[in-house]
């Protein structure tokens, strides 16, 4: 990698000090390195340090009188093989989404002819706001690709998606973009999957429906985990305000009946996780119109049994994934319920939690039984990040 160099972009965010391992592991590597350090960037991390470890200058000015009287934005932004931006700060994405130059940072993305790979790194509300996701979703289409951001604890105190991929995690996408082959060993590459989430909804009238408290967190957990691992992962949602996991495919949904018809779509797939929290009646009649209260009292609301689509899934056929895995939300005799659940259904695994715990019904955080034919296993309380990783390493085990 001696003939490789990289343009590192530090924004401004606590997570700069990562940089420095980043560094660390690019110079240990071969690959050369040259550091634009932002104003905000030389809040947490400074000069000497980046250029003691990449054994190289520091670049932080734009109108440099040495520098721009060589073009110096442009020799940086073209004299490196891969620009990488970590921290990606919200700031610095939507400046480059929207083509601004206003630092030497953003002049050197505007002018680069380079492959830009970032490293998101900000609040969860920021990583989830509209504004950020639409920023996002024109910077990929520009062509940059992203490594994470991760899930987890925040210096504010917060906990969700948006923390720095670690150094490591970035050094490997780094290393992938050079060789042009896995670094790592994906035990789930080739193989396909398909992930439930969220709630349904069950509309009463235009106005009024049925549904339930699920966030989708844990599926959605889930389906970045198995990403993660190279599966190939379509993920049917119900209506959640959660962005989509990089590399996965998101199909939204309302219904029960919609969800089935998606689910039957994305067949044949290798494994099923059924998390999401399907509504198991509907009404049998959705009024045209608003229902108003009457001199009769409340009205009278016709439930029909709604379509079982893990039981769909797991029955046996040609389309039958090789591995079916159903979710059980339950207030009392947790393992009993999840045990019954298994026979009934016909599906492999069941995955059952108690609901009734603080915290784990749209909380960041489960306690699960893993229950299979096999036995029970109980897995302490931990990020749904974390159960959601331990899950996908079980299904990769299973399925090699």
């Amino acid at each position: 990698m001696s003939d490789k160099r990289v343009l590192l972009i530090v924004g401004g965010g606590i997570a700069a000090y990562k940089c420095l391992e980043l560094v660390r592991l690019l110079r240990k590597s071969g690959i050369a390195v040259r550091c634009i350090l932002t104003k905000g960037g030389e809040a947490f991390v400074t000069p000497l340090s980046l250029a003691a470890l990449s054994e190289d200058r520091v670049y932080q000015e734009l109108f440099s009188l040495t520098d721009e009287a060589e073009m110096g934005h442009i020799q940086l932004s073209r004299s490196a093989d891969l620009v990488v931006v970590a921290p990606a700060t919200a700031d610095l994405m939507a400046r480059a989404a929207n083509g601004l130059a206003n630092d030497l940072a953003t002049t050197a993305l505007l002018a680069t002819d380079k492959p830009v790979l970032m490293a998101p790194a900000m609040n969860v509300r920021m990583w989830n706001h509209p504004a950020t996701q639409r920023n996002i979703a024109t910077l990929a289409g520009d062509g940059i690709s992203f490594v994470g951001p991760d899930e987890g604890a925040m210096a504010c105190g917060e906990f969700g998606p948006g923390r720095m991929a670690e150094p490591a995690a970035i050094f490997v996408a780094i290393m992938e973009r050079f060789t042009q082959e896995p670094v790592l060993d994906l035990p789930l590459k080739g193989r396909r999957a398909l992930v439930t989430a969220g709630p349904t909804v069950e509309p009463i009238d235009p106005v009024r429906l049925i549904t339930n408290r699920s966030s989708g967190k844990q599926g959605f957990a889930i389906a970045q985990a198995l990403s993660a691992l190279g599966a190939e992962v379509t993920l049917v949602a119900g209506p959640v305000a959660l962005p989509t996991p990089p590399g996965v495919h998101r199909i939204d949904v309302e219904t029960a009946i919609q969800m089935q018809a998606a689910c039957q779509a994305a067949l044949p797939t290798d494994v099923a996780i059924c998390v999401a929290a399907v509504a198991d009646w509907r009404p049998a009649e959705e009024g045209a119109l608003k229902i108003k209260k009457g001199p009769d009292g409340p009205p009278a609301i016709n439930l029909i049994e709604n379509p079982d689509i893990l039981a769909g899934l797991a029955a046996q056929g040609p389309n039958r994934p090789k591995l079916v895995i159903g979710f059980a939300a339950e207030t009392n005799d947790v393992e009993a319920h999840a045990r019954a659940k298994l026979t009934k259904k016909g599906c492999d695994w069941v995955i059952a939690n108690d609901v009734t715990q603080p915290g784990v019904m749209g909380g960041e955080a489960n306690t699960v039984l893993l229950v299979t034919h096999e036995g029970t296993e109980r897995w302490d309380k931990a990020p749904k990040s974390d159960v959601a990783k331990l899950i996908a390493n079980r299904i990769a085990k299973a399925l090699t």
